[in-house]
């Protein structure tokens, strides 16, 4: 009899977990049999890691001093970076947890010498701004120079800017807007729209694109896979919408309700997101109405290139709008989010 041979399970690291996309890479991880490490804080909500797999691990990114303490006698073989804020009260919140998170725990990591064979960072399309306005619009090519107009888009740019410089082996994947089960942006479209209401702004044409959460999933995997590194990626399902195609779509899910749809310019929602800042401060709340949701709205076009992650990485989209929103508002029914 030939003796058996011991098989070790590749030990991957997730941050952000606790999050929309991040619990779909840990569901995916867990599938591939992997060692799942995911990170969190004492205020961390698990309601979507019930797994007995999962290991789970405190980390505090606001110190790299901290996590090499942390991190110290455990090796891990690919780590994925989804932490981060995408909206908060403070501009300095989205610099001190986007940015200067990513780089502690990048500098962490070769402090400890951690044989890491690949970091994928998700990033967005929000790095790149509002470039190729001009009509009629074209795709945000990798060469175009990144112009971020939120503080979102500038603090993940920092991020990038400054992971490009790390000797990690490293991919960045971008993605357009991501919807899916557990989101809960998108979500309030879809719960104004059951109560009759749809908004829209701006009377200038826009191209919007969209990516499913397990399309991003399918490509963060393709990069832990692959033999490349140092390299950038945008992702979408590879098709281009106009925002009332996405509205049609969920009041068609809904069943139709009665709906009133109201296209307001510009400067109203301008006055919207000025007053819904202003009053996220005094009360302490973070309003979905605030300065970078005026510059994510107002932005046109949305455009990107996916054949370099089609070509390089084998990135195949699965999940068209039509499916994906079906899939999404089932999930939000079944869960009486709706």
């Amino acid at each position: 009899m030939r003796p058996n041979k011991l098989v070790t399970m590749e030990k991957i690291l997730i941050t952000g977990a606790t999050g929309f996309i991040g619990g779909f890479i840990v569901d995916e991880a867990l599938n591939r049999n992997m060692e799942v490490w995911v990170a969190v804080r004492k205020s961390s909500s698990r309601q979507w890691l019930t797994d007995e797999r999962i290991h789970f691990i405190e980390l505090n990114l606001s110190s790299q001093e901290q996590l090499e303490k942390q991190l110290e006698g455990i090796a891990f073989d690919y780590v994925v970076h989804a932490a981060g804020v995408t909206k908060s009260l403070n501009t300095e919140d989205f610099y001190r947890i986007n940015t200067e998170g990513t780089k502690n725990l990048v500098n962490a990591l070769l402090a400890l010498k951690m044989p890491i064979k690949k970091f994928v960072f998700v990033s967005s399309l929000s790095v790149y701004g509002p470039v190729r306005e001009e009509q009629p619009y074209t795709e945000i090519l990798e060469s175009d120079t990144p112009r971020p107009n939120t503080a979102y888009g500038k603090s993940k740019l920092a991020a990038e800017q400054f992971l490009i410089t790390s000797p990690l082996p490293y991919i960045i994947l971008r993605p357009t807007g991501v919807y899916g089960p557990r989101e809960r942006d998108y979500f309030l479209m879809a719960k104004s729209i059951k109560n009759h209401t749809d908004f829209a702004v701006g009377y200038k044409p826009q191209d919007i694109t969209f990516v499913y959460v397990t399309d991003v999933v399918q490509a963060i995997f393709l990069a832990i896979e692959s033999d490349i590194s140092g390299r950038s990626y945008f992702l979408s399902d590879g098709e281009v919408y106009r925002s009332s195609t996405f509205s049609d779509l969920i009041r068609k899910e809904l069943g139709n309700p009665w709906w009133i749809r109201i296209t307001a310019p510009l400067w109203v929602l301008r006055l919207v997101t000025f007053f819904g800042e202003h009053i996220s401060h005094i009360t302490g709340k973070i309003s979905a109405l605030n300065n970078d949701k005026y510059n994510i709205m107002k932005q046109r076009n949305w455009r990107c290139d996916i054949t370099p992650a089609i070509e390089e990485l084998g990135y195949r989209p699965q999940v068209k709008l039509k499916e994906g929103v079906r899939r999404a508002i089932h999930w939000y029914k079944e869960n009486k989010w709706l």
